[in-house]
């Protein structure tokens, strides 16, 4: 293969991997479940109380590196979403998710691609089934809708549906969070459509109102390409500046090629 067609392959594949990139841009690692307890990407037990409202605001920027056959290709993106949770029970919390993105992927001084807009909007429901000394469980399915658009990879052009198995136990003052999840990813980009989500998170709270987070996890896939699965790992800081009110902090970095090489997140929780 001559060199010009190793550096047209690298183009190819890093244009294929911005539908993934663009997952941790928008700051859902898994894109048909809401955010987590900000900056973690796997989710805890815990709901609003009934008749209670969240609003969170969440931005990041990201950016990966393929390096092959002599050429670069970088991509870089930020977004924000914008999640609104209402507590339907005190165990049962809806929520519907919209996000906005921007990406944009160069080589050698070369722009491949640039885009922005709203990607697929999520919406579901979190239930938390079953409470004991510290031990908590929750079930938490998940629609995204098309409102993305995916000729500009911002959506996948097809409805999809997830669902994950949340477990939490807390040791006060830490806590631990364990997600198991599946994801029908439906899309027109020739993705993989069976994903499965693994991940475990724990928080501690050195004094009142500020957590340390610390965050690892792994997913299959969606490149049908690449046959090694993206694995992450995330440190972050939790502020809570009063009970209705929580600033976030966090850097993911990914622990293989696979994953996004790093994303900076910040994110601000209101509770009404």
């Amino acid at each position: 293969m001559s060199s010009r067609d190793k550096t047209r392959n690298l183009q190819e594949v890093a244009m294929r991997r911005l539908a993934g990139i663009m997952v941790v841009i928008m700051l859902v690692a898994v894109p048909v479940v809401s955010r987590a307890m900000h900056p973690l990407i796997t989710d805890d037990d815990g709901t609003q109380g009934k008749g209670k409202y969240q609003f969170e605001v969440n931005a990041s920027y990201g950016k990966d590196r393929i390096a092959d056959a002599g050429s670069t290709v970088r991509t870089v993106g930020s977004g924000l979403v914008a999640n609104l949770t209402y507590g339907a029970a005190e165990a049962l919390d809806v929520f519907v998710e919209t996000p906005y993105a921007w990406w944009r992927a160069k080589t050698d001084g070369d722009v491949l691609g640039s885009e922005r807009g709203i990607a697929d909007v999520s919406v579901g429901a979190k239930w938390r089934f079953f409470e004991k000394d510290g031990l908590c469980f929750a079930v938490k399915p998940a629609i995204t809708i098309p409102t993305g658009d995916e000729n500009k990879e911002l959506g996948t052009g097809k409805a999809g549906y997830g669902v994950y198995l949340i477990a939490t136990k807390e040791f006060e003052p830490a806590a631990l969070f364990l997600n198991l999840g599946y994801i029908k990813n439906e899309n027109k980009a020739g993705e993989e459509k069976d994903i499965w989500h693994v991940s475990l998170a724990g928080t501690y709270e050195v004094v009142k109102h500020l957590k340390l987070a610390a965050n690892m996890g792994m997913e299959k896939n969606r490149d049908k390409a690449i046959d090694k699965d993206p694995a992450f790992g995330l440190v972050g800081v939790i502020y809570g500046v009063n009970d209705d009110l929580d600033l976030s902090f966090g850097v993911k970095r990914g622990l293989n090629d696979a994953e996004t090489d790093l994303t900076l997140l910040a994110g601000v929780t209101m509770r009404f």
